[in-house]
């Protein structure tokens, strides 16, 4: 983390921070993995014998590094920004045009957020434009992949030729789902207790997901909550 680094880049700088100021880091970008100190601990141990200024060297390139990567940072997040912006401008577009009506139908479907719906949009606008659901399910990676051959057994695979964006995209809205929405939420846990594997559990989601979300686009409405589901 480039916080406790600046205030502790060496173990002989470490040992004048107090652990309360590593507590506050920790707490501030959630992390509840390690605590101050232990994470202390790590940061004050011997450091290796080095030429003199070497260290000194390498503190320096890291620290001209870590100011890239803030301004990557930076950078990202207007881009999240700016995509939101668009999204939501689109989706409250009132001239009733169908490429606009998609995208509010899209934000609408549990788990997915601007990241996800500009996604889907970028990487499958003609599956969403021709309400092709197989296409869909297939360029995101969670139509199954069946092998048999000859006398060998029937088995079923996780898809590897799809759209690693897609896919990662998808991941993440059938687990934001799952936190949120109580009919996949019940899925979810069915599929586990099934014996299923998280990934494949949350491949299962996506895969309903994409589902509910074809119907809703052929009949251009809104993602509707089941109050017996949500209770």
């Amino acid at each position: 983390m480039i916080a406790v680094w600046t205030r502790a880049p060496t173990p002989a700088s470490s040992r004048k921070v107090h652990p309360g100021t590593i507590d506050k880091l920790l707490k501030k970008h959630r992390i509840r993995k390690i605590t101050a100190e232990e994470l202390l601990a790590v940061l004050r141990e011997p450091a290796m014998t080095v030429a003199p200024g070497v260290a000194e060297s390498a503190c320096q390139q890291i620290r001209m590094l870590f100011e890239r990567i803030e301004v990557v940072n930076e950078q990202l997040k207007q881009c999240r920004h700016d995509a939101q912006r668009v999204l939501e401008e689109m989706a409250g577009d009132d001239e009733g045009r169908s490429g606009q009506r998609d995208v509010a139908i899209i934000l609408s479907l549990p788990g997915v957020g601007s990241i996800t719906c500009a996604t889907l949009l970028a990487e499958a606008s003609r599956a969403i434009r021709d309400r092709d659901y197989r296409a869909l399910r297939s360029l995101s990676g969670v139509a199954p992949v069946t092998r048999r051959s000859g006398k060998r057994k029937l088995t079923i695979v996780m898809r590897q030729a799809c759209n690693d964006r897609l896919r990662n995209a998808m991941y993440h809205a059938a687990r934001v789902a799952c936190q949120h929405d109580g009919a996949c939420k019940a899925r979810y846990q069915a599929l586990r207790s099934r014996g299923h594997s998280h990934g494949r559990a949350l491949r299962s989601i996506a895969d309903r997901m994409l589902g509910i979300l074809m119907a809703m686009l052929r009949t251009q409405t809104t993602y509707r909550v089941d109050d017996s589901q949500a209770a």
